[in-house]
């Protein structure tokens, strides 16, 4: 073999690139001020509340804490109480998110346009988000309210009979709620999206539109691909976000009247803190994360595989 050669493939060979470790040392310390805040506040309570609900732990008991394993969760399956929450809570979530998807889609495709005052337009569409939930709640208790609430009042001037009390109803408080958690939502949504459209390049919808494709058209074409990826991201997490929401239905009917809003998580919330059954409050928790999860995945591959057939 040449001498030559020799030299090239000996430097070849001391070239040749080692697979790399997920992290070295030095990137674990940029790591850690945002991974310790979630093992703390976020894992370490999850692993604590899963742990819990295996056992019979309860407010006022003076004697220690006994492990039970699954009992807690065997009479979960039993419990019809809960269920009948839980399907309240999918309804709700669902309800909530599905208009806050195309409300906030269609919001945001009016922002993109070059309308006067838009700066102004995207300050107040952002004006629910900065509220704190409590606060929307009360709100909307003065506008739902029976006597001199601000929606009864429009529909007495209108004709519409003498009003009603909407979060008292059997029929209405359900609807009345998820108007509100759609109100509340809403600007989330819309500027999250927003972002994603102003990632759309503008050439494309520049040649579709000399191409003589209509706005319909370039919607499907160009936006609606570019957009996806967003629109995929923020429907999963106002789905966790709305079936875990406690604040803002609690304010305004605290589950109330007859259970017809009692999410989940106020039904386990009275659980643990109404009547001190902390094991088994933990074990609707566990319940609530293991079941929107298996709801969740399906979702997210259901949609990921329609994008990739597309």
């Amino acid at each position: 073999m040449p001498e030559g050669e020799g030299a090239g493939s000996v430097t070849d060979a001391t070239t040749v690139p080692r697979p790399r470790r997920l992290l070295d040392h030095g990137a674990w310390f940029l790591v850690l001020p945002a991974l310790i805040p979630i093992l703390v506040l976020s894992v370490g309570p999850l692993l604590y509340g899963v742990g819990l609900a295996f056992t019979d732990a309860q407010a006022g008991r003076t004697e220690p804490t006994e492990w039970i394993g699954s009992l807690n969760f065997r009479d979960l399956r039993r419990d019809t109480l809960f269920w009948e929450s839980f399907g309240i809570g999918l309804v709700w979530a669902v309800g909530v998110t599905v208009p806050q998807f195309l409300l906030g889609l269609g919001l945001a495709l009016l922002l993109t346009q070059k309308l006067r005052l838009r700066w102004l337009a995207r300050s107040l569409a952002i004006i629910p988000w900065a509220m704190p939930e409590v606060v929307v709640g009360i709100m909307w208790r003065l506008v739902y309210s029976p006597d001199a609430g601000i929606l009864n009042e429009t529909l007495r001037d209108f004709g519409f009979g003498d009003g009603r009390d909407w979060l008292t109803g059997l029929g209405t408080a359900l609807p009345a709620v998820i108007v509100v958690g759609i109100w509340a939502g809403l600007p989330q949504t819309t500027v999250a999206l927003l972002a994603g459209l102003q990632n759309t390049p503008r050439e494309l919808h520049e040649a579709a539109a000399l191409d003589g494709a209509g706005a319909w058209r370039r919607f499907w074409a160009v936006t609606w691909p570019a957009l996806r990826p967003v629109a995929l991201a923020i429907t999963a997490l106002n789905l966790i976000w709305n079936f875990n929401a406690f604040a803002l239905v609690w304010v305004l009917t605290a589950g109330g009247p007859g259970g017809r809003t009692r999410l989940p998580t106020l039904f386990a919330y009275e659980e643990a803190f109404r009547y001190g059954q902390f094991g088994y409050a933990a074990a609707m928790g566990c319940a609530m994360v293991a079941v929107i999860s298996v709801v969740l995945a399906v979702f997210l591959v259901g949609r990921l595989r329609g994008g990739e057939e597309k």
